[in-house]
């Protein structure tokens, strides 16, 4: 297992230039996962008991906090984060606040699924950060208000125990708890404030909902398919290309630096389990000059099958979607996607059903995480 570096205390007060010089951060093995509280997959923070200074809203935003030293406001200065009033004691003769005085804020992930890590950003809370931060889980069907899932009868289990932290650092925890979640309670003790949260896990759909879908798309990441490896990321994430939704920018895709050989660059997915594919789609869209030429996409059946090309190297077009028909369904448990030579693509989509097999695989697994 690999140490996860942690940090505690102060950073300097900043001092002008670049904000982020001195931002204390690391690698975190667990980040190759999706994350499972993006607001594209449809994440939110339902509520918090207190943002004072800083919307809890903030916590999601994609891509890094930004820091602006002369933004202030009313009630003071505006940071870009998730930022409480400072408690206080019960009287003068202690005015200090108790041991388990505390903030929190209810977070609904955008995939239920199984949290293998999570990071707690305090970028620009350099001195008002929280002493410490502990989060806990819970699984609820359907769409519960703040209300209920704060009433007695949910059972919230600690994914991370109350730990001290650092300002202005990316505070990774790993999570070793295999259990199914759909929400979070994120707890700062005993106040101050958070930039961001990263929720980092696997996807694990519920069966009912696909097996009353019946044809869908069997690689996108809110049904339980996941980018497992790449040739390259030079310029963004494989798991881009399945995301909901069309891309609206050309990083919201997948794009590979520029080659000087022979070779070509790939995207490996495992699909939600064992599937009969269809049909398919290849989407180009923003990336115009930068598209890749050709495409080929193969599937293969169980971790020791053979890949098996279900589309031959096609032709495409930048900033366009391209849909095939296949003239026989293809089963499979895994894809993957060779673009010629480089380049990118903004999505692919897999579309078909479960098999018998995966259809029960599935639930076995959805039943044994507790969902």
């Amino acid at each position: 297992m690999t140490a996860i570096p942690s940090f505690t205390g102060d950073a300097n007060p900043y001092g002008g230039g670049d904000p982020y010089a001195d931002y204390r951060t690391a690698d975190f093995p667990f980040t190759v996962y999706a994350d499972l509280a993006d607001r594209r997959l449809g994440a939110g923070v339902l509520a918090a008991n207190d943002e004072f200074f800083a919307q809890r809203e903030n916590l999601l935003v994609p891509g890094p906090a930004e820091f602006d030293p002369e933004h202030f406001g009313h009630k003071g200065k505006i940071m870009d984060g998730w930022e409480t009033r400072r408690r206080r004691g019960a009287s003068a003769g202690h005015p200090w606040p108790t041991a388990e005085d505390h903030d929190w804020a209810l977070v609904r992930l955008g995939a239920p699924g199984v949290i293998r890590g999570i990071v707690v950003d305090t970028a620009h809370f350099r001195g008002n950060y929280p002493q410490a931060v502990s989060v806990e889980g819970t699984s609820v069907p359907g769409s519960p208000s703040p209300e209920e899932l704060l009433g007695d009868d949910v059972k919230w289990t600690t994914l991370v125990p109350r730990t001290p932290v650092g300002g202005h650092a990316a505070n990774g925890f790993s999570v070793a708890v295999e259990q199914r979640f759909t929400h979070l309670r994120v707890n700062q003790h005993p106040d101050g404030g958070i930039a961001r949260l990263r929720v980092y896990g696997e996807v694990v759909p519920d069966p009912a909902w696909l097996e009353v879908l019946g044809t869908f798309d069997v690689v996108a990441l809110e049904n339980g398919g996941r980018a497992e490896d790449a040739s390259n990321l030079f310029y963004s994430p494989a798991s881009n290309t399945i995301q909901p939704g069309r891309s609206r920018k050309m990083d919201d895709g997948w794009e590979t630096r520029r080659r000087r050989d022979q070779g070509h660059d790939w995207i490996r997915y495992r699909l939600a389990s064992q599937a009969r594919i269809r049909a398919l789609e290849i989407d180009t869209a923003y990336l115009k000059g930068n598209s890749a030429g050709w495409a080929s996409v193969s599937v293969k059946d169980g971790e020791g099958g053979e890949w098996r090309e279900i589309l031959p190297r096609t032709r495409l077009q930048p900033d366009t979607n391209h849909r095939f028909v296949l003239p026989e369904p293809a089963v499979g448990t895994h894809a993957r996607v060779d673009i010629f030579p480089d380049g990118g693509i903004s999505r692919l989509r897999l579309f078909g059903s479960l098999t018998q097999d995966g259809a029960r695989r599935l639930a076995a697994r959805h039943q044994e995480l507790g969902g």
